[in-house]
């Protein structure tokens, strides 16, 4: 292969979408061990695989909507089009082995939420292209949807071993910061970008607003809440300090990657934004073991 057109090793898994998959599989875990449940490996596949054939499915539909020749398509997107036959293949097959997995092992109860979700989804697909069709602007509307969606999959996927529960009872402060630490991750891309090719100083410091504020908003709640959660394994409910500590490492590695975007150029960008989804992981799991 060409210098040129040679792609770092630390790139591949963005040009692949496997690092969407990544996040939500760490992220399961965490949810499973807070609210202690033990979940099996086919529901880590399944939420793997679905969600990479929703972002394989979305960065194919972006190419068709823009087209190959344009401008507008970045490195991720000039991937899937070289390897559309690849990536169409590989959807269909991932999808068939989830469905398949659905069926056959998952509990009886994600069939009560699965149709929200679909929703979801759908939802996401329409906003997807009419944000295509905006030009330059950020699609803050597809943004928050996206965020929320990829969250309620995540924790959906553990719920659904609390049979006792209902769908509403998942709305609890874990499963809201995640969503709104998603939201801020997926925005942050789109909002570097828009100010980096903003010449109007306004529009920088109204973007930059747009993310540090709710990012120090986020992080001092669950400062808050880590600092007043009271220790119930006594009473053996769940402690759930460890998971506002990964809220807390997240919201500050994407403000520090925010105040240190200048160094690092898009693509670097786009993985450290997932690497600051991970880090809080393994902040999380030695959290828990204290």
């Amino acid at each position: 292969m060409p210098a040129a057109q040679r792609k770092p090793l630390w790139l591949y898994p963005n040009l692949l979408s496997l690092d969407a998959p990544l996040v939500a599989v760490a992220w399961l875990y965490v949810f499973a061990t807070t609210w202690r449940l033990y979940i099996q490996w086919e529901a880590y596949l399944t939420l793997g695989l679905a969600v990479w054939v929703i972002y394989v499915a979305d960065r194919l539909l972006d190419i068709s909507m823009l087209g190959d020749t344009s401008g507008k398509l970045e490195v991720r997107h000039q991937f899937h089009s070289r390897h559309r036959k690849v990536f169409r293949i590989g959807v269909a097959v991932a999808l068939l082995v989830a469905v398949l997995l659905v069926v056959t092992k998952m509990p009886m109860t994600i069939y009560k939420h699965l149709m929200f979700g679909g929703v979801m989804v759908a939802g996401f697909f329409g906003l997807s292209m009419l944000s295509t069709q905006e030009g330059d602007e950020v699609p803050h509307a597809k943004n928050v949807l996206a965020g929320a969606t990829f969250a309620f999959g995540t924790a959906m996927t553990a719920h659904m071993y609390r049979p006792e529960y209902g769908i509403y009872d998942m709305l609890t402060f874990e499963f809201i910061s995640f969503a709104v630490l998603c939201i801020l991750n997926i925005s942050a891309i789109d909002l570097w970008q828009h100010a980096a090719h903003s010449p109007d100083l306004e529009i920088k410091a109204s973007d930059e607003l747009a993310l540090t504020l709710p990012l120090l908003l986020l992080g001092g709640v669950s400062l808050v809440f880590a600092v007043l959660a009271e220790d119930q394994a006594a009473a053996q409910v769940f402690s759930p300090r460890p998971f506002y500590y990964a809220i807390l490492t997240g919201s500050a590695l994407l403000y520090i990657l925010n105040r240190n975007r200048s160094r690092f150029s898009p693509d670097a960008l786009r993985v450290l934004a997932d690497v600051a989804l991970l880090v809080p992981v393994l902040v999380f799991a030695a959290a828990s073991r204290e």
